[in-house]
């Protein structure tokens, strides 16, 4: 190495300090005191519902008016009764249960419960399975 020049240290000093506190430090029973002792300003703030078991606008909103206002019967479509029966029907002429046709199709045995019984949403890729595995046309033309 000789022949290079003088040997420098071009190094910066690196200084670590601590982050600066958050929202919630800020707010430390401590640190609010500690502010106290140095002569700092605190601005201290009551909030309207703190410590009730209160939702913040208790009163009736607009929205809550109009959705008690509202008449109208929303409802899901569910299984028509020709569906019912016509799964029903297939099924039985399969000498099927209703276990069988769910492992057939890879649903759950409540699935076919449920569209034998009206109480399900129709999927179309459900009712669909359910033709191929009982050879049968359950959906009507429309």
């Amino acid at each position: 190495m000789a022949g290079i020049g003088p040997l420098t240290q071009d190094w910066e000093p690196v200084v670590i300090r601590k982050k600066a506190p958050n929202a919630a430090a800020k707010k430390d029973e401590k640190v609010v005191n500690a502010a106290r002792r140095a002569g700092a300003e605190i601005e201290s703030v009551k909030k309207s519902n703190a410590g009730t078991n209160r939702a913040a606008s208790s009163s009736t909103s607009l929205n809550t008016r109009k959705l008690d206002d509202e008449t109208e019967n929303l409802a899901h479509d569910r299984v028509p009764t020709e569906l019912k029966k016509a799964i029903m029907q297939a099924r039985m002429d399969k000498k099927l249960t209703q276990a069988q046709l769910a492992q057939i199709i890879n649903e759950k045995p409540q699935i076919i419960q449920e569209y034998e019984s009206g109480k399900a949403i129709p999927n179309q890729q459900i009712i669909g399975k359910l033709e191929r595995a009982l050879g049968a046309k359950l959906r009507a033309k429309k």
